[in-house]
């Protein structure tokens, strides 16, 4: 009877996830459209449903009903998996996050499908297998312009995973700890009595050392090489149409949705708001406030992702491995020894 109470709260868990993820996606693509919108002085998405928001919805029942287009030569299998393996993984991994916690009498329940230990190696090790769905796509496309672009894709992520392991490092040194829910937990206090002791605030150049291989990791202009409509038409996604296409479009947002999860629960505290949440009674009020406030969070990163990428030109590649190997990762190894010996100063 426990065995069934547990595996049903775990299926409850992860269609809840799940449908969290499906109706984030659409609103993102919603909010990515008036975002540039209003960088162009444009309008946007206006005349289906309130403010537009149904024309995300309109436009994933047209890309149902195209017709599926499968390239002379290709490797029907692998064409086929590719988009799979690339929305798959962004969707393994954010049932790892936790969003918020409840505290219910002496019993704790964490807001994710999950609470495992080594969460956060597994959401690096999920986050990498994208790079096989974007690297199958293009060989599999028979088409060199999709060859190039999962070639770019592949040596883009394997650089700058580099750089997200040694920022997570760092992370972990300060934190002591690979369980989500306690790096969290280690941040919920003041610093000074008025400043939240965020990561962010205690390890800025960590901070901005994920930063920037989160732009990497998802493709995200200025970093948005394996795609560069200008040199490769599509990248490794020009030979897809209709549904197939679809689902690398909601893989792309889905990875930023899980990854400004990630950076909301490695160094802005997660659900925590020290000194505000504090004052609300323990139970579901708290957890439904701190669920809100890391909700709050993840968009307001999210915009500074869209911010960036209609405000920086891409770069070229060689600026994109030189930046890399020669600035970025040089600079992830000092910043671990750097924590290191202000850890044992402060010991």
């Amino acid at each position: 009877m426990r065995m069934s109470w547990d595996l049903t709260f775990v299926l409850l868990k992860s269609g809840g996830a799940l449908g969290l993820l499906l109706t984030t996606v659409p609103f993102l693509v919603w909010m990515e459209r008036k975002v540039s919108a209003r960088f162009q002085r444009r309008v946007g998405p206006n005349r289906v449903g309130p403010f537009g928001l149904l024309q995300t919805f309109i436009d994933g029942g047209k890309l149902l009903f195209k017709e599926q287009f499968s390239p002379r030569g290709a490797d029907k299998f692998i064409f086929f998996m590719a988009p799979v393996l690339t929305f798959l993984p962004a969707v393994v991994a954010f049932g790892l996050i936790p969003l918020g916690e409840i505290r219910l009498g002496d019993s704790t329940f964490l807001l994710s499908v999950a609470d495992a230990d080594l969460a956060l190696v597994a959401i690096l090790a999920l986050s990498s297998l994208t790079s096989y769905g974007i690297a199958y796509a293009g060989w599999s496309s028979n088409n060199q312009y999709s060859l190039l672009g999962g070639i770019r894709s592949c040596a883009q992520l394997v650089s700058y995973e580099i750089v997200l392991g040694l920022a997570v490092i760092a992370v972990i040194l300060q934190t002591g700890s690979l369980n989500l829910g306690e790096i969290i937990r280690g941040q919920d206090r003041l610093l000074f009595g008025f400043l939240p002791a965020w990561n962010i605030f205690l390890q800025p150049v960590t901070f901005f050392l994920f930063l920037v291989a989160a732009f990497a990791e998802t493709n995200r202009a200025p970093f948005d090489l394996p795609e560069a409509e200008q040199e490769l038409v599509g990248g490794y996604h020009t030979e897809y149409s209709g549904l197939r296409w679809a689902w690398f479009m909601f893989g792309e947002y889905a990875a930023l949705f899980s990854m400004c999860c990630l950076i909301t629960v490695l160094f802005l505290g997660g659900w925590t708001l020290p000194g505000v949440l504090d004052h609300l009674p323990i139970g579901l009020v708290r957890g439904a406030a701190g669920a809100a406030v890391f909700l709050l969070k993840v968009y307001a990163l999210i915009f500074f992702f869209m911010w960036v990428r209609w405000t920086l030109p891409r770069l070229r590649w060689d600026q994109l491995m030189r930046l890399g190997w020669m600035r970025l990762i040089p600079l992830g190894l000092g910043n671990i020894f750097l924590t290191v010996f202000l850890i044992e100063a402060f010991r």
